[in-house]
């Protein structure tokens, strides 16, 4: 029996990690996957999605373009957007198993191994490794779980893949829908929302049992995105709920309940289910392990499960199910089982990305959040339309917004970011927000010029008293305020 010092369980973004982490610690590690390399992270996930985003978001603009001339836009042909995709995928994918094939013929080659098929924990120790009629056992010193998750299947909807889809689904279609609905109006239920909308091929419905899209989200962030939607002719059912779905002829019936009572009727050509994800653990180890689980997952305390030598990361927590998270929480382990790590594993100053229309970003929290956990902050806000790298890119849609404490170190609690570029102005805040400072290296840090970051820059200044633009001045622009009790008050300056 073969015998290694960490034995990984599953080579998506957590598991390559974590992997990755144990060869620097010169530890003999195995790396095994049932499917591909790169996991849902890649194949249908983060990187597939976010390609289909970019094409979209090209494919919006170029129509808004041209019509300033007065052309009219060429047809988008689905098969050569799905190839573009799947083309994208293909190359990271590749790149990682020429990676570790390159690992072979190095310093590494005796530290790292990979094996294709289905593990199975037969005990604290010993895992069996199954690939068609083969079967092998290895003993592990320790084991990490990053077998990653799938869609969330609701049991009283018709889903085939084809009609009626999930994620997996969505992108083997033949051409794009003439109309699709939603169920599910969180982050991804959106992203998809936004995607086949901005194509301008397909008439969206997304159904939302509340009043608004994204109820995480602040009020003034969700006003831009839904705004933008329904510019796009998505139709948002807000209030409602699906009381019954099913195929006929082919296509797709939906029934809406609203809260008045009410309902109605829909017919569109395509469903897309987008209700969340669930664990990958089924036969994963056998009873006498005695992994503890709950309904979100497995239990863990800083990655660590109540079997001592056995992790979980990734999409098998309970925490926040992110490639970056994932990536995080896989090193995290590593550093925990052969050395010690420097800093606390923490998800406050997390950095996140929404693809919509436009682009949000956010890192720590924002006003929602602050006012559960009863923080009295500062809030400043300023519109992308006062920053001249926004005006030269001809999109002023958008804004910064910086929450610090209600004090005179005002630390940074979070910053949201709404428009063009949004994703990379976010990286200072978050440096600032894990070293737990304030704002005025932000204020006084130069800043390149015309860029986005600026705008956050002038967030800074606003608060400390000495900003270029006064928010008394430019008022519905900017906009200084506190919030203490459960009040507002502006702040004068």
């Amino acid at each position: 029996m073969e015998r290694f010092d960490l034995v990984v369980i599953g080579a998506g973004p957590s598991g390559y990690a974590a992997a990755m982490r144990a060869i620097d610690f010169k530890k003999k590690t195995l790396l095994i996957e049932k499917a591909k390399v790169g996991g849902a992270g890649v194949t249908n996930g983060a990187l597939s999605s976010k390609t289909w985003w970019e094409l979209s978001r090209e494919a919006s603009a170029f129509r808004k373009n041209l019509k300033r001339y007065n052309i009219k836009a060429p047809h988008v042909i689905y098969k050569e957007i799905q190839g573009e995709v799947r083309k994208a995928v293909q190359e990271r994918k590749s790149m990682l198993e020429e990676h570790m094939l390159k690992l072979k013929n190095s310093n590494y080659s005796q530290l790292l191994q990979f094996k294709t098929g289905t593990a199975r924990l037969l005990d604290a120790n010993e895992i069996e490794i199954t690939k068609g009629a083969q079967t092998e056992v290895v003993w592990a010193e320790n084991i990490i779980l990053a077998t990653g998750s799938r869609p969330r299947y609701l049991p009283e909807l018709p889903i085939d893949e084809k009609i009626v889809m999930t994620s997996e689904g969505i992108e083997d279609m033949d051409d794009f829908p003439e109309s699709m609905v939603i169920v599910g109006a969180g982050v991804i239920g959106c992203e998809f929302a936004t995607i086949f909308s901005g194509f301008g091929r397909t008439k969206v419905h997304l159904i939302d049992k509340g009043d608004r899209i994204l109820p995480f989200e602040d009020e003034d962030v969700v006003r831009i995105i839904e705004r933008n939607m329904e510019n796009n002719d998505v139709l948002i059912h807000r209030n409602s709920r699906l009381i019954n779905m099913k195929k006929v002829n082919e296509r797709v019936e939906y029934e809406l309940e609203y809260n008045d009572g009410s309902r109605e009727t829909f017919n569109v050509e395509k469903a897309l289910v987008s209700v969340g994800r669930i664990a990958n653990l089924e036969d994963l180890w056998d009873d006498k392990v005695g992994i503890d689980i709950s309904k979100r997952g497995i239990d863990n305390n800083d990655t660590q499960t109540n079997v001592p030598n056995i992790y979980a990361v990734g999409d098998l927590t309970a925490d926040i199910s992110l490639v970056n998270v994932g990536e995080l929480e896989g090193r995290y382990a590593v550093e925990k089982i052969f050395g010690k790590p420097l800093r606390q594993l923490v998800y406050e100053n997390i950095s996140t990305i929404m693809f919509l229309s436009p682009e949000v970003a956010g890192v720590g929290l924002n006003e929602n959040q602050a006012q559960e956990k009863e923080i009295d902050y500062k809030v400043v806000t300023l519109e992308y339309s006062t920053i001249p790298r926004a005006i030269a890119k001809r999109n002023t849609q958008g804004f910064i917004k910086l929450l610090v404490t209600n004090d005179d170190a005002m630390k940074i609690l979070g910053m949201k970011v709404v428009g063009n570029n949004a994703s990379s102005a976010i990286q200072a805040v978050a440096v600032l927000i894990s070293m737990d400072k304030g704002i005025e290296e932000l204020a006084e840090c130069v800043h390149p010029h015309p860029s986005i970051t600026e705008g956050i820059q002038e967030c800074a200044r606003m608060l400390m008293g000495k900003s270029l633009f006064k928010p008394a001045a430019l008022l519905g622009r900017l906009s200084c305020r506190r919030w203490v009790k459960g009040i507002y008050e502006d702040i004068i300056f």
